[in-house]
C-alpha cells in the first residue's frame, strides 16, 4: 500500500529582496505574519504567513533561486468564479501592477501578473462558460 498525502501543507517562494517582496505579497493577498526567520547573523531573511484557502505560504530570500524562477508561474492561485477574477482584475488596477486580460480555457479563465523578482503570478477561475446546446429539428 502506497502512503497518502493530505494536501498541500505551504508554498515557498523565494525572492531577492525580502523587505520588497513582503510589502508586494502582503498587500495584494493580504496575508498575516506567522512567523519571521532570522538567520545566523540575526537578519530576517524569511517570513511565513497564516493560511490562506487552506495553504500556508512562504517567501525566503534567494536571490539566485528567485533569479531562476523569473518568467515561470510555480502556483496558481484560485478564486471563486469569474465574478472574483473580475475583482482581482480592479484589485491590480488600484495597485498599479501591469497584468494581463482574462483568457479563458477549456476549463476556466486565468490572469496573470509579475512579483518583484519577474516570478508569474497566476489568478484562476475555474467557473465553466455555458454550454452552446444544440436542438434537433423534428
Amino acid at each position: 500500500m502506497k502512503p497518502s498525502i493530505r494536501g498541500i501543507h505551504h508554498v515557498k517562494i523565494p525572492v531577492t529582496n525580502l523587505v520588497r517582496s513582503r510589502a508586494f505579497y502582503e498587500d495584494m493577498f493580504d496575508l498575516g505574519v506567522l512567523k519571521e526567520f532570522r538567520d545566523d547573523d540575526g537578519v530576517v531573511r524569511g517570513v511565513a504567513y497564516l493560511p490562506v484557502g487552506g495553504v500556508s505560504y512562504a517567501l525566503r530570500e534567494d536571490p539566485v533561486r528567485a533569479a531562476a524562477l523569473a518568467g515561470y508561474d510555480p502556483v496558481a492561485f484560485v478564486v471563486e468564479d469569474d465574478a472574483a477574477l473580475d475583482a482581482w482584475i480592479s484589485h491590480l488596477d488600484a495597485l498599479g501592477i501591469d497584468h494581463s486580460e482574462a483568457v479563458r480555457g477549456a476549463i476556466g479563465a486565468v490572469v496573470g501578473f509579475d512579483d518583484p523578482d519577474g516570478i508569474a503570478i497566476v489568478l484562476y477561475s475555474t467557473q465553466r462558460p455555458l454550454q452552446q446546446h444544440r436542438t434537433r429539428g423534428v
